[in-house]
């Protein structure tokens, strides 16, 4: 443990605890939430990501693989042989829809840090280096 001597400042800011309000406790609620909120979102994207990334990789397998032959496709728990094209259009539909829901995330993510950062402030500007709202 790191022991060492108050300042001058350092003691005359140790009596000038400030008090918690309700309000003010209903932010720090808030950021609390918003900050696992931000988690969840950041896993999902995550997840997303690795998604696309795989579909990606099929696709490039599938431009490799004779036009004639049928290959197999998972719908759900099964796998379906149908032809190459089919496949291919089914892939980019999945990409494309992969892509959106990334770009939903993202936003949301976005929005959520903007509503804790606007939080921060507040919470800083009442409690100064009272409080740590460091992620």
């Amino acid at each position: 443990m790191n022991r060492r001597m108050l300042t001058k400042d350092d003691e005359a800011t140790a009596g000038d605890e400030v008090e918690v309000r309700r309000e003010d406790q209903d932010k720090i609620n808030k950021f609390s939430r918003l900050h696992q909120r931000e988690l969840g979102f950041q896993e999902a994207l995550k997840s997303k990501n690795k998604e696309k990334e795989e579909l990606d990789d099929v696709t490039m397998e599938l431009e490799l693989a004779d036009e004639d032959e049928k290959v197999p496709y998972k719908i759900g728990d099964a796998f379906f042989h149908i032809p190459l094209s089919q496949a291919q259009e089914m892939l980019a539909e999945s990409t494309s829809r992969i892509e959106e829901e990334v770009s939903e995330l993202e936003d949301k993510i976005g929005s959520t840090k903007e509503e804790m950062q606007q939080l921060k402030v507040e919470l800083y500007a009442r409690f100064g280096r009272s409080i740590n709202l460091e992620t």
